[in-house]
């Protein structure tokens, strides 16, 4: 029978339960029907013991060996109907389990179900073919219909229109895309036909990463339900220890099996993951994905917040303050710079590839292009070597300072061109998401950056930040999150760039605003943020609290009302019929309570 869903299982138990019925009640063969209730509780007893054996090293033993031993007590007592109640329970619990989670991940298994498959391509002669999804190319052109989803990451090359990106980022309001604006797979089309130029490849692209997050979510367990699962070693023990006491005090078997009757594993088995599931559900409507309901345990206790300084604390939106040149025109350095930062992800390449485009500069061709994590960019473009990025990289052996402002320096050919300037702007909600984490008791924020000194102490003085590290390398900042030292609480680290991957790696938990992010920093989060907001990071932590709580709250309900039954049973009060009966009522209000995690006053 372990190969049969829950559903089945009910529906055979039932089955055999009202031939019982037939025959005891219609036929008058109440020893027959004994014998068949008696068997199939046998066997499914022996099914459970084997799947015990099997599931001992998880910890779920003491669920377990509950279920079975109320089984087998009633059975040995002659209180086969009460068994056949339990088996009943048992098995209609899980199907309620399996209806309520599926509630519950509604909202994640939507993004599976709307996946794009097909694109309409445009091809040489400038016929459209509809091909797979997996078949498009970086540089091919593709027709997006009104109505249909965006199959893959690209940019508008003629037509306009609006775009849902509910599913991506949780904003119900449909954004507006012109000509060179970037659109993610995932996006609904409106009422306009546009033109799009591929950006990314099918795996690549914003939907199937998002994709691929949720399908880690669902196939990852979470760690508290082991820890739910150890509530059972000592509720199992004291349910034994209850039900022998009654057992000795009055000499009766009876009382041993209506103790364990009422003694509903469930509330272990049932309240916990439900619970998970529903968080996780909330968190999937506010643009959050989390991975793994170990994840929510871990972000409900932090108590250190660390945060990368541009495109995460800073608003994304940096504009180009000034742009300096020794041997060159200012349009000749803007080129080759945006030329070179054309397929990067950071802030910083984004803004300066904006900008250039707003001056009708044109890009040059690349013929070979390499990101230095945490330095910068070296390309070759019309046969010059151009890097650009900090200047220790771009010119290492020149006399200059680095600017006490966000900089970028451009050299070709090993000489040292230029530089652009930025205009830092921070996030107008880092101030408030900062607040938040504190009053939530998230004790510690720091700030870990690449970023020069000045800059970054002024932007942390700025949001309310009291421990900055700056001019740090991806490396460096690894270092700097295993000093923190270890409090038995978890810490956290907020980043969005391909420099920030192996911090978010490193920390108990990573969190990556992927909505301008990198693949590299989505895929080695824990938690990624999918709408351009810092404020869903104080989010992810408030719902992470509040899931725990539920958690918690209806595996303790369900325990709190088994023991007070337990007690009253052991007096005989009870009978092993009525006891089984009220089983399913403690199963109910433990469900009912965990479904509340998935519940909020958010709109």
């Amino acid at each position: 029978m372990s190969r049969l869903s829950h559903k089945q299982k009910l529906y055979i138990i039932v089955g055999i339960a009202a031939v019982a019925v037939v025959l005891q009640y219609l036929l008058h063969l109440k020893l027959y029907a004994q014998i068949l209730v008696t068997l199939v509780g046998a066997i499914i007893a022996l099914s459970m013991f084997k799947e015990m054996v099997h599931t001992l090293r998880s910890g779920k033993y003491g669920v377990d060996l509950l279920a079975i031993l109320a089984v087998v007590a009633t059975l040995s007592v002659g209180e086969y109907w009460a068994s056949m109640v339990i088996l009943i329970m048992l098995t209609g619990g899980d199907t309620l389990e399996d209806y309520a989670s599926h509630k519950a991940n509604t909202e994640l298994k939507a993004l599976l179900d709307n996946s794009p498959q097909i694109a309409h391509k445009i091809m040489d002669d400038g016929d459209i073919d509809d091909v797979s999804v997996n078949d498009v190319k970086v540089g091919d052109k593709i027709v997006v219909k009104p109505g249909e989803i965006v199959p893959v990451d690209s940019f508008i090359i003629k037509g306009s229109g609006l775009f849902d990106e509910s599913s991506l980022t949780g904003e119900s309001k449909p954004v507006e895309k012109n000509l060179r604006d970037n659109v993610m797979s995932g996006s609904l089309n409106g009422d306009n036909s546009v033109t799009l130029q591929v950006s990314k490849l099918a795996k690549d692209s914003q939907y199937q990463q998002l994709v691929k997050l949720v399908k880690e979510a669902e196939s990852t367990p979470a760690h508290f339900v082991r820890m739910a699962d150890r509530y059972a070693v000592p509720f199992t023990l004291a349910a034994i220890l209850i039900s022998l006491a009654a057992w000795f005090f009055s000499g009766d078997p009876h009382r041993l099996a209506e103790v364990l009757v009422v003694a509903s594993p469930c509330p272990l088995i049932l309240a916990a993951p439900v619970a998970m599931v529903s968080g996780m559900s909330r968190a999937s409507r506010n643009g959050i994905v989390v991975k793994t309901g170990d994840v929510l345990e871990k972000l409900a206790t932090a108590k250190t917040g660390a945060f990368d300084k541009t495109g995460t604390i800073t608003s994304g939106q940096l504009t180009v303050q000034d742009v300096v040149t020794t041997s060159m025109k200012v349009e000749e350095l803007l080129q080759l710079a945006a030329s070179a930062e054309q397929e990067s992800s950071h802030i910083l390449a984004r803004s300066l590839v904006a900008y250039t485009d707003n001056q009708n500069i044109d890009l040059a061709p690349v013929s070979s292009l390499e990101e230095k994590t945490g330095k910068g960019i070296e390309a070759t473009i019309n046969h010059k070597n151009v890097k650009v990025g900090k200047l220790k990289f771009v010119a290492p052996n020149s006399e200059m300072k680095p600017l006490a402002t966000t900089t970028i320096y451009v050299s070709v050919d090993d000489e040292l061109c230029g530089y652009v300037t930025f205009t830092d702007h921070v996030r107008p909600e880092a101030k408030e998401t900062m607040n938040t984490l504190k009053a939530l008791g998230v004790k510690k924020l720091m700030m870990l950056t690449g970023d020069q000194e000045k800059i970054a102490q002024r932007v942390a003085k700025e949001v309310g930040i009291d421990e900055v590290k700056a001019d740090l390398l991806p490396q460096d900042k690894i270092t700097a999150l295993q000093t923190i030292p270890k409090s038995g609480h978890p810490t956290f680290m907020v980043g969005d760039g391909v420099n920030d991957a192996p911090s978010l790696a490193t920390v108990d938990v990573g969190i990556a605003m992927g909505a301008h992010g990198s693949t590299a920093a989505s895929e080695s989060a824990d938690v990624v943020i999918l709408k351009d907001d810092l404020s869903r990071v104080s989010k992810a932590v408030t719902i992470s609290r509040d899931t725990i709580k539920v958690a918690r709250q209806s595996v303790l309900l369900g325990i709190a009302i088994c023991t007070a039954l337990m007690l009253i049973a052991s007096t005989g009060i009870i009978p092993a019929f009525i006891g089984a009966m009220f089983q399913e009522v403690v199963d109910t209000v433990s469900i009912l309570w965990a479904l509340k995690a998935r519940y909020s006053h958010e709109q």
